[in-house]
C-alpha cells in the first residue's frame, strides 16, 4: 500500500468544505479499494492556511471549549482568538472532528501537514 502526497492550497477556501475534503483524502474515501477498517489514507500538505475563509459571524461567536478536570476549570476561546494564534491548530481541529473517535483516526490525522 503506497501513500501519496496531496498539496492543497486554502487561499480563500471555506474552513469546513476544505476540512471535508481533507478528512476525506486522510481517510483514503476517495480510492475504489477503501475498507473503514484499513489504513489507506494518503499524506496532506496544506499550504497558506492563514488565509482560509469564515463565513457568516462564526468568526466573532464560535467556542472552542476544554476543561481541566478541576472544579470549575472549564476554559473558552473563541474563533477568532484560535486563528490569530494558531490557524493550522483551527484547521486541523475541524478536520479531526469529522473523523471517527478511534485508533485508526489518530494514526490517520498524523499524516496532515501544514506549510
Amino acid at each position: 500500500m503506497e501513500h501519496k502526497t496531496h498539496t492543497i492550497d486554502a487561499t480563500g477556501k471555506v474552513l469546513g468544505r476544505l476540512a471535508t475534503e481533507i478528512a476525506i483524502l486522510l481517510r483514503g474515501k476517495h480510492k475504489p479499494s477503501f475498507q473503514p477498517n484499513k489504513d489507506l489514507g494518503d499524506f496532506v500538505i496544506v499550504q497558506n492556511v492563514d488565509k482560509i475563509r469564515v463565513t457568516g459571524k462564526k468568526m466573532e461567536k464560535k467556542k472552542y471549549y476544554r476543561h481541566s478536570e478541576y472544579m470549575g476549570g472549564l476554559k473558552e476561546i473563541s474563533l477568532k482568538e484560535l486563528f490569530a494564534k494558531n490557524p493550522a491548530r483551527v484547521l486541523k481541529l475541524a478536520v479531526l472532528r469529522m473523523m471517527p473517535r478511534n485508533r485508526l483516526a489518530r494514526q490517520q490525522i498524523k499524516r496532515l501537514k501544514f506549510e
